[in-house]
């Protein structure tokens, strides 16, 4: 479509006199002098073959302004020179007038600013001031006692007509300018609705990947929050039942924690519910809640971690929540797959970078074909959001390490 649009407006002459009015009144007034030319060939009246042949050459002058050529150079300069043609042929034979020549002169003038571009213009311009002064000038003067004012007459009619043909050349390519500017709001009015058709589709996307992306960040919610307290539950249930023969006091220490994670677990509920974005900190500080953490860990595992925090920056909630999560979710990961025996967290900042790392001695795993663990994938959106990097070293028999690198200059903002 927008190629159809794009096509050359100023040359494309046929299409122009057909939608454009301004153009059409150009046809009328071209077939109004023309026709005023014929009728200076017929009166008085003559039925002669001259009379007929210059009644044609004119007609069809005239009958050449409904299709003008607009492609090839070359068909454009036959037709500017049988126009030539046409209009010399009645001049010479006939004797037109000048005023019919005067006419007819100033319509091809008309009609090349229609067909050729500013050079081509000129040049017409020119010949046709030639044409005009030649057959004026080159007439025989009747009455010698006439002469100087003759010439001064004619000298007259060629400034008068070189004077009009620069008006008309000058006014038809305002006309054109104007029609150019026109097509030109069209194809940008075009362009624009397009445009906003374009933007409501996008915004249709943005708003399905939003949902999306929500959707995806509540179900992390839920698997790093609910999750993991869940999780932590279902071991002291086993522990509980492990022991609940041979330590009986030990077993229903497990149970009551099973049961204090269970109304954890209820509470993390009402409160993703309630506030979909919620805050897991709960206005501790990050040093703070990850403590917590490892010490629920410890209460839960036995395992006692080891920490190296150095952090004295005051981070945004978000940056927070995605390090305490990812802590979070490691730690879960240890109790239900490493089977480890110690574990070390460590958070600093440095050279402009936050470092967490959360490494421990179990049996590792082998990160590249663990592409459906949605805890791992969780964590590396978290730290892409925030345009850091998760990085994970481990192998089926080995330690494993989960490092995580932020910019300050990003977490900062």
């Amino acid at each position: 479509m927008l190629t159809t649009l794009l096509t050359p407006l100023t040359w494309n002459i046929s299409m122009l006199r057909r939608t454009y009015p301004s153009f059409r009144l150009l046809l009328y007034l071209e077939w109004l002098m023309l026709a005023t030319a014929i009728f200076e060939v017929v009166v008085p009246f003559n039925l002669s073959w001259l009379s007929l042949l210059g009644v044609g050459a004119i007609a069809c002058f005239g009958l050449m302004g409904l299709r003008l050529p607009t492609l090839k150079q070359r068909t454009k300069l036959l037709y500017t020179s049988l126009e030539f043609a046409l209009i010399l042929l009645p001049a010479t034979l006939l004797n037109l007038s000048h005023r019919s020549v005067f006419l007819a002169c100033l319509v091809l003038v008309m009609r090349s600013c229609l067909i050729f571009k500013r050079t081509g213009q000129l040049v017409v311009l020119a010949l046709s001031l030639v044409t005009y002064a030649t057959v004026l000038l080159s007439r025989p003067i009747v009455h010698e006692k006439l002469r100087v004012a003759v010439w001064d007459w004619r000298l007259s009619n060629v400034l008068l007509f070189s004077l009009t043909v620069v008006f008309a050349l000058l006014l038809i390519n305002a006309l054109l300018a104007e029609r150019e500017s026109r097509a030109q709001l069209e194809i940008a009015h075009q362009q624009l609705e397009i445009s906003n058709q374009q933007l409501r589709q996008y915004a249709l996307r943005i708003e399905d990947q939003a949902t999306l992306q929500e959707r995806n960040r509540i179900a992390r919610e839920i698997h790093d929050g609910l999750g993991h307290t869940l999780a932590a539950q279902t071991i002291q249930i086993n522990n509980a039942l492990l022991f609940w023969e041979s330590n009986n006091d030990k077993a229903l220490t497990f149970l009551k924690q099973a049961k204090q994670l269970g109304a954890e677990a209820l509470l993390e509920i009402r409160r993703s519910l309630s506030v979909l974005r919620s805050n897991p900190l709960q206005g501790q500080s990050l040093k703070s809640a990850i403590e917590k953490l490892l010490a629920d860990f410890y209460a839960g595992t036995g395992i006692e971690p080891s920490t190296k925090i150095d952090l004295h920056l005051s981070l945004p909630t978000e940056v927070s929540t995605t390090l305490f999560r990812i802590v979070q979710e490691s730690l879960t990961n240890i109790c239900k797959h490493a089977e480890a025996k110690s574990v070390t967290v460590g958070l600093f900042a440095r050279a402009g970078m936050i470092y967490l790392s959360i490494e421990d001695n179990g049996k590792g795993f082998n990160p590249t074909q663990n592409t459906t663990g949605f805890g791992l994938q969780g964590m590396q959106e978290r730290t892409i959001a925030l345009d850091g990097e998760l990085n994970i070293h481990s192998q089926p028999g080995a330690d494993c390490c989960i490092s995580v690198s932020l910019p300050l200059t990003k977490v900062l903002l």
